[in-house]
């Protein structure tokens, strides 16, 4: 089984007022834009704020998926979790728990930061973690946030021996081109945001991670979808003046501010320092 929908919204993380994890309003926000029509959600990855929940909090937000029936959204909603933890054992935990929960969909491992794993070290976490959690694996390269950076020889590795449905790689876009040149793998190569996405489809990405989509979910999607078909005919300014505006300053606050104002719920703060 490959995953289906090659555009997702990397949906925050809500907190009470005290920092506490808010469950209830993170899964309102999900139906809301299932609602819309958005067809997959990746949750606990993609806005910095999953390495700030301590593995007890992580598994409640997995818990409160495990009945569609309560979340409220069709049973062809793909939802993708994140898996990254400086502590392996941690993460291994935490594949063992998503196993056991047919709604969600795929995992997206992350590396952990600041402890610069070597190549080596880096392939038995991740092969640790997918062999617990039995479903299918998004792989998630992001040098600047972690400061290590998977290789060419390291992604074929694990292609090669595991079942790998897609690829972020928010380092060098050329990978991606070297990557399809190597590998006869069908991947869903997911772009991490926006910014220069029509060079990133020029090089091979063919998917999309997308943090505005929480606020612009379906505007996003039309300048995606567009952008893959080559008939970029849409005027793209004004999404593209919106989205420049959000990362003028720190943009998860500002995210998590409209939420709760286009959706009328109390959607919270981020933890600190975001938002100081």
């Amino acid at each position: 089984m490959s995953l289906t929908n090659n555009y997702h919204i990397a949906v925050p993380t809500a907190f009470h007022e005290n920092e506490n994890l808010n469950v209830d309003a993170t899964l309102e926000h999900i139906r809301f834009l299932e609602k819309l029509g958005v067809n997959s959600v990746l949750l606990c990855a993609s806005t910095g704020e999953q390495h700030s929940l301590n593995l007890s909090e992580k598994i409640e937000l997995i818990e409160s998926l495990e009945s569609l029936e309560s979340l409220d959204v069709s049973s062809d909603f793909e939802i993708l979790f994140g898996i990254s933890s400086i502590r392996q054992i941690e993460a291994e935990q935490l594949a063992s728990k998503i196993s056991r929960v047919p709604q969600i969909s795929s995992v997206l491992i992350g590396y952990p930061p600041y402890i610069l794993p070597t190549q080596k070290e880096a392939l038995n976490y991740t092969t640790s973690i997918i062999e617990r959690v039995n479903k299918q694996a998004v792989i998630y390269n992001n040098p600047l946030r972690t400061g290590f950076d998977l290789s060419i020889q390291s992604y074929k590795d694990l292609i090669n021996n595991h079942y790998i449905s897609g690829i972020k790689e928010a380092g060098n876009p050329q990978k991606i081109s070297e990557l399809n040149e190597v590998i006869d793998s069908p991947l869903i190569y997911f772009a991490g945001g926006e910014k220069d996405l029509e060079k990133k489809i020029c090089l091979g990405y063919n998917g999309l991670s997308s943090i505005t989509g929480n606020l612009y979910p379906l505007e996003v999607k039309q300048r995606f979808d567009s952008l893959l078909k080559k008939e970029d005919t849409q005027d793209y300014n004004l999404l593209k003046n919106k989205i420049d505006k959000l990362f003028e300053d720190s943009p998860l606050p500002i995210i998590k501010s409209e939420i709760s104002k286009i959706e009328n719920i109390n959607f919270g703060i981020c933890r600190t320092p975001l938002g100081n």
